[in-house]
């Protein structure tokens, strides 16, 4: 039995305690904050609830088998997990409306020929399948399998098989997400709706490698679910069952240093000067493990780099305590597409607050997140520039972007404005303060191919020091961060040889 050191309380820190402490390992978690879950918050008042970080799960298997493998109790018999149906709502920018249906390609196709005009969907439902060939061949390297020591392949190679396309008397295919949206979707709701889904993975659509073509596809495939009382019921359902298996948590215990041993890791140091020794350690971000070490490189000259974390994009969320119901049969989740198709180009590099963003409203319509059937909680949600790229702080620019997202919702949700009782306004300051990363910046998931992102591995050049969580492979969203719980599992268990799940 070895005793193994977990750096914060994050859903990935969590779940490489949970598969640890199976194995047998004595695990002891240090979060200096007073809580755990990473970004995955609530916020509270007055009777309402929010999410402040994701709102829906999109491959809840990842955590299926982190339950099954942790205990005799599913993740059923912990949460309630609630199929969301339609999987979104979408207002375009001309007014269009298309509800899209959960996990179902046909009735996908169906609504959008219905709400876009013949051959809308069809061309659509074409992209998916080839959406899901870029999955096929992405899948494993990316989310089930350590990092390949010959990363460079995952770069160079383009899974996506774009379609041939003529262009100024040449033959050219989509490299990008954007390219795909102009030449294979050929229409600019087609192309904004492929888009949104990079946007809220905090992808640039511009710039982002076809691969990104993934991200629609496993909400298509996988479908969309909720988790009653909020997604904040999974990060508790995930430390009760590290609870459980006797992993221990200190809160409020900042790690100030990683101790080494004879060139291993061998513990960490505590802000108050306490030692906590271990015969592993599970660090946080890659890209803070250096101040960590003392200014140590825990990575080899051949390996993937820790990227700038400030230079990811953040969220800001408007959380709304509204007077009067919920109608019956309203969607959980809209997205109300930006009128301008160039709005949100300076949320990436310039750091510009877009003017006119897309927002994504979740009503819940979960009688846990209110006060009473007279009332309803709603979330709205952008991706923005990072508390590096932009002054969130300064007077006023919080306020003032929130009001341009509410003006945006209500294209879709008439009357929010006049039913608000209050709003409390999120930036990536809060995030920042929340979870550590630099500028409250949200780490987007894996993407092969020229102009997509690969993390850092899970494992170091210090034997016994290994990372998990969003900043590290695979990279950023909820089943992501499950995975690398699982793959620093493996790691530490079978040792190097370790190749991931089977």
């Amino acid at each position: 039995m070895a005793r193994i050191v977990v750096i914060g309380a994050g859903m990935g820190a969590m779940a490489a305690a949970a598969r640890l402490a199976v194995a047998g390992h004595r695990v002891a978690v240090y979060e200096r904050t007073e809580t755990y879950g990473g970004a995955v918050r609530r916020f509270e008042r007055e009777g309402f609830g929010f999410d402040t970080g994701p709102g829906l799960l999109p491959v809840p298997a990842v955590y299926r088998d982190l339950f099954v493998k942790t205990g005799k109790e599913s993740l059923e018999d912990c949460v309630e997990l609630v199929q969301v149906d339609p999987a979104s709502r979408h207002v375009f920018a001309d007014g269009t409306e298309v509800s899209l249906p959960n996990a179902s390609r046909a009735g996908v196709v169906t609504a959008l020929d219905e709400a876009l005009g013949s051959g809308a969907g069809q061309r659509w439902g074409d992209f998916l399948v080839r959406a899901r060939e870029a999955w096929d061949r992405t899948r494993r390297p990316l989310l089930e399998e350590p990092l390949w020591a010959d990363w460079r392949v995952l770069a160079e190679r383009e899974p996506y098989p774009a379609v041939p396309h003529k262009r100024l008397l040449r033959t050219r295919r989509a490299s990008t997400l954007a390219e795909i949206g102009a030449w294979e979707l050929r229409d600019p709701r087609l192309a904004a709706l492929l888009e949104g889904y990079a946007l809220a993975h905090g992808v640039d659509p511009v710039a982002a490698p076809s691969s990104a073509a993934v991200l629609p596809y496993m909400e298509h495939a996988f479908g969309t679910w909720y988790v009653r009382g909020g997604i904040r019921e999974l990060a508790r359902a995930v430390y009760e069952r590290c609870v459980r298996r006797r992993v221990g948590f200190t809160f409020g215990a900042e790690v100030t240093g990683i101790v080494e041993k004879d060139g291993r890791a061998a513990g960490v140091e505590l802000a108050d000067g306490t030692v906590a020794e271990a015969d592993f350690v599970v660090g946080p971000a890659p890209g803070r493990l250096g101040g960590l070490l003392g200014g140590r490189e825990p990575y080899g000259p051949d390996a993937v780099r820790p990227g700038a974390e400030g230079a990811h994009t953040g969220r800001v969320v408007v959380c709304l305590a509204l007077r009067g119901a919920r109608e019956p049969h309203a969607a959980h989740r809209t997205v109300v597409h930006s009128p301008e198709a160039t709005a949100e180009l300076g949320l990436f590099g310039a750091g510009t607050a877009p003017e006119r963003p897309t927002v994504r409203v979740d009503r819940p319509g979960d009688p846990a997140l209110r006060p009473d059937d007279a009332h309803e909680s709603v979330v709205l949600t952008a991706t923005v520039p990072s508390a590096q790229g932009y002054d969130w702080a300064a007077p006023g620019a919080a306020d003032a972007f929130a009001d341009r997202m509410l003006a945006a919702a209500e294209r879709a949700v008439p009357g929010l404005g006049e039913r608000t009782l209050w709003r409390e306004v999120r930036t990536p300051v809060d995030t920042g303060r929340e979870t550590g990363a630099a500028g409250g910046a949200v780490p987007p998931p894996s993407l092969a191919a020229a102009g997509g992102v690969l993390y850092p591995a899970n494992s170091t050049v210090i034997p016994n020091l290994f990372t998990a969580g969003g900043w590290s492979h695979p990279g950023g969203g909820l089943p992501h961060a499950g995975m690398s719980g699982a793959l620093v599992a493996g790691l530490v268990v079978e040792g190097p040889e370790f190749r991931g799940s089977q």
